[in-house]
């Protein structure tokens, strides 16, 4: 296998958790590595993958249960890359996308260790076809931004939301199921109207996966009603709007009555199966 010597590092994407999401560079990439770093969100069904000879090795990375620090995730690539093994760094979704590639990166070019990327599919790609939506739409939402709203606790996300309250784009808000009120007070302050269509993707692709239909007004209370444990990704913008949602709606979508202010709304929700 030319592009996995021994002493080599790869920075693979786990997709979004389905086992059939990965890409087929991915498993072979799996399946050939003496010793495997991953993530906490990346699941059984990927890493039964893993032949038995190999070592795996679970470093966390999971908002607010990180069990390693990142400088010694890093330490331990490296470490096992000098010593001969073949190296993957397992991280869900893509690594490029708000994983810490860059600094595994340095950190093994540092010591002359050969490292390179396999990309995955990103969590926004697999909540839109959860929801059966587009990110984007001709002549609706002509950009697709991508951000993150992770912070350390008792912080608020430090995001410039004049530039993101755009009503011609699609915004994907990573890990900001924490953040929701933050999202909402800070995007309609900056002008988006209370009524733009949010929707709420928690454990994207997963049987459990949950999906919710709201506005950003509601975005709060949707956040802490319908969503449980499981990572959760934002979406917000026109290109989500009900009559360009996929139809026929899935036979497990059920309505929710949440109220907020003087006024009642309805939010969709639906399950996986």
């Amino acid at each position: 296998m030319n592009d996995f010597e021994p002493g080599t590092v790869w920075l693979v994407g786990a997709g979004p958790g389905d086992p059939d999401l990965l890409t087929r560079k991915a498993e072979r990439l799996i399946r050939a590595a003496d010793v495997i770093f991953h993530d906490a969100l990346v699941g059984r069904g990927i890493l039964h993958l893993a032949l038995r000879r190999t070592r795996l090795v679970s470093v966390g990375k999971r908002s607010g249960r990180h069990s390693k620090e990142q400088k010694t995730i890093d330490a331990l690539i490296v470490e096992a890359a000098l010593s001969g093994k073949r190296v993957v760094r397992l991280k869900g979704g893509d690594p490029a996308i708000f994983a810490r590639a860059a600094e595994e990166m340095a950190a093994c070019r540092a010591h002359g260790v050969a490292v390179r990327i396999c990309p995955g599919v990103t969590a926004a790609s697999a909540a839109a076809a959860d929801l059966g939506v587009s990110l984007t739409l001709r002549g609706m939402a002509r950009r697709l931004t991508f951000v993150t709203a992770h912070v350390r606790a008792g912080q608020e996300p430090d995001l410039d939301w004049r530039a993101l309250a755009d009503p011609q784009a699609t915004l994907a808000i990573y890990m900001g199921k924490a953040a929701a009120p933050d999202v909402s007070a800070g995007l309609m302050a900056a002008g988006l109207p209370g009524d733009t269509p949010v929707a709420l993707a928690e454990s994207a692709s997963l049987p459990e996966r949950r999906t919710l239909m709201t506005r950003l007004d509601l975005l709060p209370l949707a956040a802490q009603a319908g969503l449980g444990d499981g990572p959760a990704l934002i979406l917000v913008g026109a290109a989500l709007k009900p009559e360009v949602l996929a139809e026929p709606a899935p036979a497990n979508l059920r309505a929710l009555s949440v109220s907020a202010s003087d006024h009642t709304s309805l939010y969709r929700c639906a399950s996986g199966g």
